[in-house]
């Protein structure tokens, strides 16, 4: 024996601190495998090194892409940082120098600017309110107590350096190597007899092998007791979607349709990340695949004004009498024909109409004198001969005194819809 022994790296426990961990964290970071990879091999190598189902990586990646832009920000970064299944180093060590990678340095470069810039996006922007400092902490945090837990598990072997530069034998010019083949020497035998004369003994007879030993017999597999996160996940789901619900309703401006729906994805992050701890939850799989895909079209679509108050279906009034009129029409889904021609000359008034999805129309006497500010979120927008058309257009604000000019009733009109057309007319 050489006396030299393999040392393996201490269970990250409560007594390591922080640094420790981090470096621990370094040294034994997750390499991309070539099997079982979807682009790079991230979630495949997280999933690997810790012990988790990489489609629950893969999931926390989209989700943290989607509600803040830093799941992207995090792959990139992952790409370039993490050292492929047979490489020395990872991309960015390589492109500086310090051994061999599987990314070439144009690449590595390319994936460096892709990073800067996606990182710059993610944390100067006000995407989803912020949400990529939130996806940065809940991503950093997540990776911190996976290797604290599990570190110890799994650790990639180290890739031994590769020889730049082949052996070789000989003087460097050229190699004279003796191409004779050598007669095999006969043995000496020094009592020069004939072998078959010789008296020996007879050979044992050859023992049959025993035969395989029968396997032990097992009992039926024990099934593993099912995990309680998945439901205690989805209860707790569907109470923050309640109560964001009713929050909405009760006149909170920011439980919007897309902030509810982003707590409910946080809240099945956090269930999918205990799962991975506890054995469990891969059910809420199919919970967030859904949410994900609806928070990313109402982050994206122009829904940001869209309002789950008021009622579904057609909503037509026609006040007759200041005190028939309502300071807010509002409706969740439907048209609405508002008509103020019949109101009687008198005190100047306000009155607010808001749609989510639907087509609003509001006439105005001839002679009265409008104070307006109309806007949709995806459609067309007329206001007193004024257009806009397409999606989140500016809004249309201004004041027309009809066609005797300044002297009529006076209106203040804020007019709002989500997805559907805007129409403000003189009778």
């Amino acid at each position: 024996m050489s006396g030299a022994s393999e040392t393996r790296a201490p269970r990250p426990g409560p007594l390591n601190g922080f640094e420790e961990t981090v470096k621990d964290f370094w040294a034994s970071r997750p390499r991309r495998p070539h099997v079982g990879r979807k682009l790079a091999g991230v979630a495949a190598g997280i999933g690997r090194r810790y012990g988790i189902d990489p489609v629950v990586v893969r999931i926390a990646l989209v989700v943290a892409t989607v509600f803040g832009g830093f799941g992207l920000t995090f792959y990139l970064l992952a790409w370039l940082f993490l050292p492929g299944e047979s490489d020395e180093v990872s991309g960015f060590e390589s492109l500086i120098g310090r051994g061999r990678s599987s990314i070439s340095p144009a690449f590595a470069v390319v994936l460096a600017v892709l990073t800067v810039v996606s990182a710059g996006g993610t944390f100067s922007s006000t995407w989803f309110d912020g949400g990529g400092l939130i996806g940065f902490a809940l991503i950093t945090t997540a990776l911190y107590l996976l290797h604290r837990s599990r570190g110890h598990e799994n650790r990639p072997a180290p890739v031994a350096a590769r020889s730049r530069t082949e052996a070789f034998t000989g003087n460097g010019a050229f190699t004279m190597t003796d191409t004779a083949t050598a007669e095999p020497k006969q043995g000496w035998d020094p009592l020069a007899a004939d072998p078959a004369g010789w008296d020996l003994p007879d050979v044992p007879p050859v023992q049959e092998p025993p035969g395989p030993t029968p396997p032990p017999s097992y009992g039926a597999p024990r099934r593993r007791p099912r995990s309680k996160v998945g439901s205690a996940t989805f209860a707790l789901a569907v109470l923050t979607a309640g109560g964001g619900v009713l929050a909405a309703l009760n006149g909170a401006d920011w439980f919007s349709a897309q902030h509810i729906i982003g707590l409910v994805l946080g809240v099945v992050g956090i269930g999918l990340v205990a799962g991975a701890f506890a054995r469990g939850g891969r059910g809420l799989i199919g919970l967030a695949i859904p949410l994900a895909i609806a928070g990313m079209v109402l982050t994206t679509a122009p829904f940001k004004d869209f309002d789950v108050r008021g009622g579904v279906g057609d909503l037509r009034a026609t006040p007759h009498a200041v005190t028939e009129l309502q300071p807010l029409y509002q409706h969740a889904a439907g048209d609405i024909d508002l008509d103020l021609t019949k109101l009687p000359l008198g005190a100047p008034i306000t009155t607010t109409v808001s749609n989510g999805a639907g087509d609003t129309t509001v006439i105005v006497p001839e002679t009265a004198d409008v104070t307006y500010d109309c806007r949709t979120g995806a459609g067309e927008t007329s206001c007193f001969n004024r257009e806009t058309n397409g999606v989140s257009q500016e809004a249309l604000a201004g004041t027309d005194y009809g066609t005797d000019g300044v002297g009529g009733q006076k209106i203040t009109l804020h007019v709002s819809n989500s997805v559907g057309n805007v129409e403000v007319r003189r009778d």
